[in-house]
């Protein structure tokens, strides 16, 4: 009987991985179909290129739309279930207290590594580059009007939680399911069953719709990227070639530090993680959505070995507090910005700016385009001429592909760090 089982678990397991490569080789498929049909419309057809850019996204409107459906029920359900099953309130503070250690420093370290970056290789001085039209970045300007401490606080605090729900605020979905899991573990087992049983199934019914709208993310890829290419061509990828270049010096150098690390805490298991999440991270880089992956992230992460209840109460958190590309971009693209208008930046003035990004990032996440909006923010805080978002946003939609991508890599080392600290502590 042990064996048969054995055998059934592994045929399950070599099924998984074959239709995991089968993924990965039509989103990759579809990235280069994209990228040549989105050029053939764009040299061949200039005329129709709006409408076809408008009509093709679809398809990436599509795939993001059907996750972002299920990312409410998966956070609240998981995160309950999470934080009841781990009972014991000071393991939650241990968890909890180990993920926001890490997030912290590695928020610090990406926005850091932003600033020095930006600093040496200046890409913004003695630019050419004229901003005579900032109508592109006028929707953003007004986005940030409201931006304060008080829409911080509403922000992050649910006023109604169906009102999150409807909304998709990831912040404060968990911020109420931490509340509603801490209450719930307060009952005892025998009371708090039927609720446990039930949130834990919805889960598992969710994560299997995961399996099958993943199959669209192809579709989704092809979509976003035909749009893109079709709308700048393929000159957008060497437009802004000195932005684009120290951009990518930063996101490679940050990758650097953030697998030493992983491997210093995980060692060769880091390997296996990152085969684990290769399609997270393609279809992050291919939809610039990180929020795209969640659900999938989910489920990769328990097949790499995480424990469930870690998973479901640290991915949650990371999140809305670990988006390590966004940080490195918000203090480039701010001192990019003051660069090009010759505005002089002393290093207090630039270390106090680190610290308001640190802050006010927190209060955007899952807010669309969320970087650009806290860069405009703190840009006015400054000093520096907000209008100058209008200069980076042509090529904004590649530095989200790579930040996006980075996001996903963040998140996934923090659960797997926490979760063999986590094991470690129980051993």
């Amino acid at each position: 009987m042990e064996k048969i089982c054995l055998f059934s678990r592994t045929k399950i397991q070599v099924e998984v991985k074959n239709n995991n490569n089968k993924l990965f080789i039509a989103i990759i498929v579809a990235l280069i179909l994209g990228v040549i049909l989105g050029g053939i419309i764009h040299y061949q057809f200039p005329d129709s290129k709006e409408v076809f850019s408008k009509n093709i996204k679809l398809l990436g409107t599509i795939f993001i739309r059907m996750v972002q459906m299920i990312i409410a029920p998966l956070v609240f359900s998981t995160l309950v279930v999470g934080i009841a099953k781990m009972g014991d309130m000071k393991m939650v503070g241990r968890v909890g207290a180990k993920a926001m250690g890490w997030f912290i420093s590695a928020s610090l370290i990406s926005l850091l590594l932003g600033m020095v970056l930006v600093n040496t290789l200046a890409p913004g001085k003695g630019t050419n580059i004229k901003m005579d039209d900032t109508s592109s970045a006028s929707e953003l300007l007004e986005k940030t009007q409201s931006f304060s401490l008080e829409e911080f606080v509403k922000h992050v605090i649910p006023k109604s939680i169906f009102e999150a729900f409807a909304t998709n605020e990831i912040l404060q979905i968990v911020i109420f399911s931490i509340l509603f899991g801490i209450a719930l573990s307060a009952f005892s087992k025998k009371e708090a069953k039927p609720i446990l049983k039930l949130l834990d199934s919805i889960s598992h019914v969710v994560l299997k719709m995961v399996t099958y709208i993943m199959w669209v993310a192809p579709l989704g890829v092809f979509g976003a990227v035909a749009a893109a290419v079709a709308n700048y061509g393929f000159e957008i990828f060497s437009l802004y070639a000195n932005y684009l270049f120290a951009f990518a010096i930063g996101i490679i150098a940050l990758w650097i530090l953030l697998l030493f690390v992983g491997y210093l805490i995980l060692g060769p298991r880091l390997w296996t993680l990152l085969k684990r999440i290769k399609n997270p991270l393609l279809i992050a880089f291919s939809t610039t959505s990180s929020e795209a992956v969640f659900p999938k992230m989910v489920e990769e992460l328990e097949r790499f070995g995480c424990q469930p209840r870690i998973v479901s109460f640290t991915l949650p958190l990371g999140y809305s507090f670990n988006l390590d590309g966004s940080m490195m971009y918000m203090t480039f693209a701010s001192i990019f910005i003051a660069q090009v208008y010759g505005i002089d930046m002393p290093l207090d003035k630039q270390l106090t700016m680190l610290l308001v990004l640190m802050l006010t990032s927190k209060g955007v996440a899952g807010v669309p385009r969320a970087s650009l909006i806290v860069v405009v923010a703190t840009c006015a805080m400054f000093g520096i001429p907000p209008e100058g978002i209008a200069l980076i946003l042509p090529i904004d939609h590649f530095c989200d592909m790579a930040r996006s991508m980075t996001n996903v890599l963040g998140n996934a080392l923090a659960t797997s760090a926490v979760d063999k600290w986590e094991t470690k502590t129980e051993n």
